[in-house]
């Protein structure tokens, strides 16, 4: 296996994984998205609402706001699977009178290690004479749960093959490709400057028959974008503790059964 890191922020990675097949990235895939526990709102307790959202809307907004958490260390201290015990809650509490926009930096946390990743989220406009007051506790939860806890937006493709068989007929292919795949080489000529961009919309191979596009079922380009209070490499990592932690379950069933 090798892994070749293409793109990488803080919140976003794109790489390419070699010597794979699809079920071991689609089990990546769903790891990312599904098992790597993330904070975020989940009881709200409303003291004063007179807005123009009733309870349960504003309170599904708030579960939507996505909070660091990583200095508390939550992952390695929870046992309770993030359902009441103290390492892995933590206590917001909101107060605001209108006229004004409520914002998700708004929000005041009782840890100084969780706050918005976003200060600009709005959450509800108020009017002259309406108020909002809550108190709110948050858990760690998985993606597996509920959308609120997903850590990722996490997609994969396979590593194109992009073939060039007669040149004097890319001028169409140029033109229809969207991602730059095909352009002028350092030598002058036209031909494929830009392969691994292909993302095997076939369009190209429909307007010229210069060109043939296929696939390497082997290697695959992820896309990992972080919606959490994780980056993106963060959760690739945890991803592949999670994964390596259900493998060594599987083997221990397998050899007590044998």
């Amino acid at each position: 296996m090798d892994v070749k890191i293409l793109e990488k922020s803080d919140r976003k990675i794109v790489m390419q994984i070699d010597d794979i097949n699809p079920a071991f990235a689609n089990s990546l895939r769903r790891i990312m998205l599904n098992e790597v526990p993330i904070l975020a709102i989940e009881d709200v307790e409303f003291t004063d609402n007179n807005s123009g959202f009733y309870d349960e809307v504003l309170a599904h907004r708030l579960g939507l706001v996505p909070f660091t958490f990583s200095k508390l260390n939550l992952k390695s201290e929870c046992k309770c699977g993030g359902k009441g015990c103290s390492n892995c809650e933590v206590q917001f509490t909101l107060t605001k009178k209108g006229p004004c926009l409520v914002k998700s930096g708004d929000i005041i946390s009782s840890s100084l290690d969780v706050k918005p990743i976003d200060t600009e989220i709005p959450l509800v406009e108020l009017l002259e004479g309406q108020a909002v007051k809550l108190q709110a506790m948050g858990h760690l939860g998985t993606g597996a749960e509920h959308a609120k806890w997903q850590a990722a937006v996490v997609g994969y493709r396979y590593f194109p093959i992009v073939k060039v068989t007669d040149k004097s007929d890319l001028g169409p292919a140029m033109k229809v490709c969207p991602n730059g795949v095909f352009g002028k080489k350092s030598d002058g000529s036209i031909g494929v400057v830009k392969a691994i961009n292909c993302d095997l919309n076939m369009r190209c191979t429909e307007v010229s028959d210069g060109v043939s596009i296929s696939h390497d079922d082997t290697k695959f380009i992820f896309t990992i974008e972080s919606v959490s209070g994780l980056s993106a490499e963060d959760i690739f990592s945890q991803s592949l503790d999670i994964l390596g932690e259900k493998a060594k379950e599987f083997v221990k069933a397998v050899k007590a059964e044998v």
